[in-house]
């Protein structure tokens, strides 16, 4: 999942997924926390894997995932291609209105747009890029 793409989340807490997203991302889906500053939305596969991967982790590690789970919610997409984002996690990045959705690979992440902006400036500098690429053996 690629491209990043500005919404607002409306009076009733709903935000919009595009539909270069929502091809890959599917009609169900489930958000929750991140280690960065934003929410993470995984296809029900995905999350569907994920949840296998922890199954297979000993006790003490399953219980340190324990804030991706109690923090997740699963979610649906109406029929105009949005879903509601609960205040929980809005709360928990800042989220009022303008919301930034990235395609980062595997998943989408939901930004508040300006905490997005801040960190994509940093990101996209020219020696970070470098780095990136050196580290990755590009």
């Amino acid at each position: 999942m690629t491209g990043n793409f500005e919404h607002k989340v409306d009076a009733k807490g709903r935000l919009f997924i595009p539909s270069s997203l929502r091809a890959d991302l599917g009609e169900v889906f489930h958000v929750t926390i991140s280690v960065e500053d934003c929410l993470t939305a995984y296809s029900n596969e995905s999350w569907e894997r994920f949840l296998e991967k922890v199954k297979s982790m000993p006790m003490r590690k399953q219980t340190k995932m324990r804030p991706f789970f109690s923090n997740a919610n699963k979610c649906e997409l109406d029929s105009q291609g949005r879903f509601l984002l609960p205040q929980k996690l809005r709360d928990r990045i800042g989220l009022v209105k303008d919301a930034t959705i990235v395609g980062a690979g595997p998943f989408v992440q939901i930004w508040n747009s300006e905490t997005f902006k801040r960190v994509d400036a940093l990101e996209t500098l020219a020696e970070n890029l470098g780095e990136v690429m050196d580290e990755l053996d590009f």
